[in-house]
């Protein structure tokens, strides 16, 4: 069985993966859980894990100084982040650290099992838990990085479109298209949405604002359009999202 630690600050989201994922079924047990990179940090070195999953922007230590310190020590786990914030930077830093995936938070039922099945796979095509030292076939390409810190950017803009990132990048929609959708199984339109869901999930919470003005802050110019895609996503309404918020 493959040894799992789930690394998450926000405890119903990390409760959900540890409760809501058949973890048998992947030829997993969950070891341990974590709230932060430092109680993280504790966990390995007693249960000495092989797949962390670990949310990035966390409280006392991020996931990515987490990785770091990880590496310094000569671990080589297998790490998949879950993540909203997904600038350049932070993929960058992530990848050289070894990280095998990324999966953009609310993600939907099946993608995160998706992930560990490709974990086993590496594992199984290498005799064990190798090290995961640089860029192999089937990681994040520059285009696609830079893609999603362009959405990352300009959520927010209606006009976003396949047409204005390719033009940004410099290369043809179809070439981008189909690169992105191969390499993280999202469309870049799908990609989107669930980014723009993400960001107004985080302004709901905030309790300060409409629904309207939500929508406007996330690049939706119609609001009943806005509130069947968050419904979608979410599985509820966004005004009974921040009614369980407050």
């Amino acid at each position: 069985m493959l040894k799992v630690l789930v690394v998450e600050d926000e405890e119903l989201i990390r409760r959900g993966i540890v409760l809501a994922v058949d973890w048998a079924a992947l030829g997993c047990v969950v070891v341990g859980e974590a709230s932060n990179g430092e109680e993280a940090l504790e966990a390995v070195e007693r249960l000495n894990p092989s797949l962390i999953i670990t949310d990035l922007k966390m409280p006392r230590m991020d996931g990515i100084e987490m990785l770091r310190r990880l590496r310094e020590r000569g671990n080589n786990a297998y790490v998949i982040i879950l993540t909203a914030y997904d600038s350049f930077e932070y993929a960058q830093s992530a990848l050289r650290l070894g990280a095998v995936d990324f999966l953009l938070k609310p993600f939907h039922d099946g993608d995160l099992e998706q992930a560990v099945l490709g974990v086993r796979k590496r594992i199984d095509g290498s005799g064990g838990a190798q090290p995961v030292l640089s860029l192999k076939k089937g990681d994040k390409s520059r285009y696609v990085l830079e893609a999603m810190d362009y959405i990352g950017e300009h959520y927010a803009d209606p006009g976003i479109s396949v047409g204005s990132i390719a033009a940004h990048l410099g290369i043809s929609e179809g070439h981008l298209s189909h690169t992105f959708k191969k390499e993280t199984d999202y469309t870049l339109l799908n990609y989107l949405t669930r980014y723009r869901i993400h960001k107004s999930m985080e302004l709901l919470r905030g309790g300060k604002l409409k629904v309207y003005e939500v929508a406007e802050r996330v690049g939706y110019r119609d609001i009943t359009h806005f509130s069947s895609t968050f419904k979608k996503v979410v599985g509820i309404s966004p005004s009974e999202y921040q009614d369980t918020r407050g």
